[in-house]
């Protein structure tokens, strides 16, 4: 069993690259399955959530040839199947894009429910309420865990979704780009990787109009071809090296990014006293404090609001800020699952329903925690790597499904951290 250790109170100090965004980088490979031609997809993040796509992507028959370590040529010209594979679907909830996009090529679709990190219910009410809109068939129940959709042709239509949704505005996206006639979405989701998506799905020929608004306009047409295309920065990523550079006292220059991405972020961190600098010229912003971290209050919101996605790394700077805060979940309805590793550590937080109350601590101290789920587990180094003495980080696994090379990008930046191995009964013994 491997995990992080991580000997905290270093400031972080340097300059740290930002990958591709995970985000935008799923729907874009289950996309690919649109065209039967060559796809090229550069700034490919090497995270496990890439590996279990290319692996279904594998799987449904598409030839995939890694060019250099960012960049992939995807051949989907002899799909097999319309099948998603059970053992790699439900290990990731972006699995089911691949609903959208095998509906919107072969008429037919069928994948297990979604897995992935287990921060609350997983409903996909809103996506299969758009393929009905669009003429395709939904049963009223699994078949041995599994969801098929069908449709004999697709017809574009008006879908209002009833709450904001990424993943529903995606996987209607990825239907009706080849459904005939127009699709308007409604209420749709407005976070960068829908305008990637939908810049990639243009460069194939589509006809998708309003993407970063929300009501987005698509015109199916009936081919798509191959295109080269690279994926933007990762916000999330580089949220959350801003958030350990503030949690530090340390001096960061974080790189390759779109600042007006990263609006919502520095605004609280701003807020909270950090000093950040915005250049454009160079794509990137340089993030430091050198002074205590006055109190907040965040709400998780649908973009351009602050992202659910930064919600466990800013608790804790919440959590060493002077006075009291509160933080306020909004999409998800069981995020806070982390908050009783941070109280591992001496955080003063009561949880109230989606609220939490952060009362500040001068410092945290280290101690063994674990990763509840992907960005909760990038909130455990932030606090390890702020707290004082030697934290260890268990279940790892979550973290590297969303983040490149962390350890290689802290330890650049002067932190102590390292992957170890620990005999599995020795950790259960921890």
């Amino acid at each position: 069993m491997e995990k992080y250790r991580i000997c905290g109170g270093r400031p972080l100090v340097g300059a740290v690259d930002i990958s591709g965004a995970k985000n935008a980088v799923l729907p874009i490979l289950a996309a690919v399955v649109l065209t039967e031609e060559v796809c090229c997809i550069e700034n490919i993040p090497n995270i496990a959530d890439v590996s279990t796509s290319l692996e279904i992507l594998t799987a449904l028959g598409a030839t995939v040839r890694r060019l250099d370590a960012h960049t992939i040529e995807i051949d989907p010209g002899h799909l097999l199947t319309h099948v998603v594979p059970h053992d790699l679907s439900c290990h990731m909830r972006a699995s089911y894009y691949f609903l959208g996009s095998l509906l919107g090529r072969f008429g037919v679709a069928r994948t297990s429910m979604p897995g992935g990190c287990n921060f609350g219910v997983r409903p996909i009410d809103l996506h299969l309420k758009g393929f009905r809109a669009l003429g395709a068939e939904v049963p009223g129940q699994l078949d041995n865990g599994m969801i098929e959709v069908k449709a004999e042709s697709l017809v574009g239509n008006a879908v209002y979704l009833d709450q904001v949704s990424v993943g529903a505005t995606v996987n209607i996206m990825l239907a009706a780009v080849r459904a005939r006639g127009l699709t308007v979405i409604e209420n749709a989701a407005k976070e960068p990787h829908i305008v990637d998506l939908a810049n990639f799905l243009n460069s194939m020929g589509a006809d998708v109009r309003g993407a970063g608004t929300d009501v987005i306009k698509i015109r199916g047409v009936e081919y798509l071809r191959g295109a080269n295309y690279s994926i933007i920065p990762d916000q999330i990523e580089a949220g959350t090296y801003m958030a350990a550079a503030v949690a530090t006292g340390g001096n960061v220059l974080v790189r390759g990014v779109i600042p007006k991405h990263l609006e919502s972020i520095t605004a609280k961190l701003e807020e909270m006293g950090a000093v950040i600098e915005e250049l454009e010229d160079e794509d990137a912003v340089r993030v430091s404090c050198n002074k205590p971290l006055r109190h907040c209050t965040v709400k998780t919101m649908p973009h351009p609001g602050f992202p659910t996605d930064m919600q466990p790394q800013i608790a804790v700077l919440l959590s060493i800020a002077e006075g009291t805060s509160f933080l306020t979940e909004n999409i998800w309805d069981n995020r806070f699952k982390y908050i009783s590793e941070l109280r591992r550590m001496g955080a003063d937080v009561q949880v109230n329903g989606n609220t939490a109350v952060f009362q500040g601590v001068p410092r945290l101290s280290g101690a063994p925690v674990k990763a509840d789920d992907l960005r909760a587990g990038a909130a455990m180094i932030i606090a390890a790597l702020c707290a004082s003495g030697v934290s260890t980080i268990d279940n790892i696994c979550y973290i590297e499904r969303g983040y490149e090379e962390i350890v290689e990008k802290l330890q650049a930046l002067g932190a102590d951290i390292e992957r170890i191995y620990v005999p599995s009964s020795t950790s259960q013994a921890m």
